[in-house]
């Protein structure tokens, strides 16, 4: 009953990588134990199939008159809204069944269960604040216990609203650019740049860590603006003509065009 994988049984593990799992579209494995040897016959499959589904599901939901055997401190809860992915809720599928449980949380772990309804995205979309959609809260093992049994309560859908979660990939291909702008620390605080110590210290290869730094993002950064030109300032620098301290220089010190490649 909950996440956590200690209080669960060790049946076996495979390692495998993704791109072994895309490429077979649907990879089986036998089950090893830790020690590398068979776990009896038992085998596992992993399949993969790409999302592009990026709608997502905001609700808003709340209950009355929840069973007071089980809960004890709030029988009429609102809950907060919360999220999810129409792929992980019904795959995308308007009609596919969702199965919904309403569980009394415990702090252990041992959550027990109020009951559960059946629906479908159709009939969730149908919920509104003015007119929300309500399903009885069914416990079975109640319900075949005692033949006076209504349910276990009303669970209440006051909003089901679906919207589009736009992708990284989606800005950029609608026109978005990122701005990127370096900065560079040339105070004392990083040492003398002599020394191997100083992030300042040219290596014999030619590089630094600053080098390193703005390689490692700017490589990637540059492919998402249109001219692949950025602003590069330095600050805590003693510059010519004066060679007095600025704090805020271009490095290319052209202060109409700090830009560069």
């Amino acid at each position: 009953k909950t996440i956590e994988l200690s209080d669960d049984d060790f049946l076996g593990e495979c390692e495998c990588t993704l791109g072994q799992i895309v490429s077979s579209k649907k990879l089986t494995r036998p089950l090893v134990i830790k020690n590398g040897r068979p776990a009896g016959k038992g085998s596992i499959t992993i399949s993969a199939e790409e999302i592009k589904d990026n709608r997502v599901v905001l609700f808003e939901m709340e209950a009355r008159k929840l069973d007071n055997k089980v809960v004890k401190n709030n029988l009429n809860p609102v809950w907060r809204p919360f999220k999810i992915s129409l792929n992980s809720l019904c795959y995308g599928d308007m009609d596919k069944t969702i199965k919904v449980e309403c569980y009394d949380y415990d702090n252990d772990g041992s959550h027990d269960l109020i009951g559960t309804f059946q629906t479908t995205m159709t009939k969730l979309k149908e919920a509104s604040r003015s007119s929300p959609v309500e399903f009885e809260c069914i416990n079975e093992k109640k319900r075949q216990k005692k033949k006076s049994y209504k349910n276990s309560g009303v669970i209440s859908v006051k909003q089901c609203e679906i919207t589009v979660e736009c992708t990284f990939l989606d800005y950029i291909m609608g026109g978005c650019q990122l701005n990127f702008t370096v900065g560079v620390d040339f105070t004392g605080s990083n040492g003398d740049p002599r020394s191997p110590d100083s992030l300042h210290y040219i290596s014999p290869n030619g590089v630094n860590e600053y080098l390193t730094a703005l390689w490692s993002v700017g490589l990637i950064i540059q492919d998402y603006d249109a001219d692949k030109m950025f602003p590069a300032f330095g600050f805590g620098a003693q510059i010519p003509p004066q060679w007095q301290v600025s704090h805020e220089f271009p490095m290319n010190f052209n202060p109409s065009n700090p830009y560069c490649n």
